[in-house]
């Protein structure tokens, strides 16, 4: 796999300008695309094709506190190594990202880079939820990227319009596809976002047929099957790590491990875009500051009174945003941990160099 064009993997001005740019001080690095991550380890696609890699360490493992490192999508520079593994150096900046919060580190968990839509995928099954497709809705649109609403297992369900009824009122102007992977119904209305070089993330629970749409767009089984549990619409997740797969066609989908909640993480654009209803009910109450409480004029419990404002969605918002809240101040606080810890690593060093002067 030689004399690959690093542009078919979507190596477009955005990333060769920032190149041009830097002053290198090493020489002989070349653009690469991060396709798959396992902890440490990196596949990487370089105009070489396809190999190993792993971290510059002098560059990423010297206490800085605010070092990038690779994610799934990324665009890379890289030393190529005839006789191993590759060596990145550097994570160029990224045009789209998502992430989300790690509940046992408390930390940001990056899921994906670089990407041009998010399929947000549920069936019309047991595993429709409009509360998740409204949490999915506001991490996509605060990604960069642009959303588009896939329901999958269409041959399996005779109400479709009702639960796209129920989409519409949460996510306005976003496009709707249901699909059938087993009939092929609905594959040709996605083939407009299936382009050369176009990357589209994945975003599902585990069972929702992620795999089975990749192979129904592929036109071959590149990806492995489960089947579901028909008592409950659940089935095991066939991703078990985070990977870039290149189609025949051209187009590159990330495709993640099932995860059935998506912690919130600085998403306050994604709220803004994805409930712009309810920010529209709450600028036009009385009070700037209203929490939407007990002050008068308050145009929220108005709009909840007459019902055009439904609380679940109402409920969902405030849920969404505590959690976005709870997000931001444990990076505060972890971020405040990471100085103070870098200060004791200079202050040591310091002290290190103070002493061999007098010895």
């Amino acid at each position: 796999m030689n004399n690959i064009k690093i542009e078919d993997y979507g190596y477009i001005e955005f990333y060769k300008k920032q190149v041009e740019k830097l002053s290198l001080s090493e020489e002989n690095l070349i653009p690469a695309r991060v396709v798959e991550v396992h902890r440490e380890q990196y596949k990487i696609i370089t105009e070489f094709g396809e190999n190993t890699a792993k971290l510059k360490g002098s560059l990423f493992y010297n206490n800085e506190k605010n070092n990038v490192y690779p994610a799934v999508g990324d665009f890379v520079l890289a030393r190529k190594n005839l006789y191993g593994e590759d060596i990145i150096y550097k994570v160029l900046e990224r045009k789209s990202k998502f992430s989300r919060f790690d509940s046992f580190y408390e930390k940001e968990q990056l899921v994906a880079t670089n990407f041009d839509y998010v399929f947000i995928m549920t069936s019309l099954n047991y595993d429709f939820n409009i509360k998740r497709i409204e949490r999915y809705l506001t991490i996509a649109w605060q990604s960069g990227g642009m959303p588009v609403i896939i329901l999958t297992k269409l041959d399996l369900c005779n109400n479709c319009s009702d639960y796209i009824n129920q989409i519409e009122k949460v996510a306005i102007g976003v496009p709707i596809i249901p699909v059938s992977s087993i009939t092929g119904e609905g594959i040709n209305e996605i083939e407009s976002y299936i382009k050369p070089s176009v990357t589209i993330v994945f975003l599902g629970s585990s069972g929702v047929g992620k795999s089975s749409l990749v192979n129904a767009i592929a036109g071959e089984e590149i990806m492995k099957v489960n089947d579901i549990r028909e008592d409950d619409s659940k089935g095991r997740h066939t991703t078990t790590h985070r990977q870039l797969i290149m189609l025949n066609n051209g187009t590159m989908i990330i495709d993640t491990p099932g995860m059935r909640e998506l912690g919130m993480w600085q998403v306050s654009e994604g709220l803004n875009m994805s409930f712009e209803d309810v920010e529209n009910f709450a600028s036009r109450c009385k009070f700037r500051d209203c929490s939407h409480g007990s002050e008068p004029g308050c145009a929220v419990k108005a709009a909840l009174k007459s019902g055009e404002l439904s609380a679940d969605r109402w409920e969902n918002y405030i849920k969404l945003k505590k959690e976005a809240e709870y997000a931001e101040r444990k990076e505060k606080i972890n971020m405040r941990l990471k100085e103070k810890s870098h200060q004791k690593s200079i202050a040591k060093f310091h002290k290190k160099l103070h002493i061999k002067d007098f010895e």
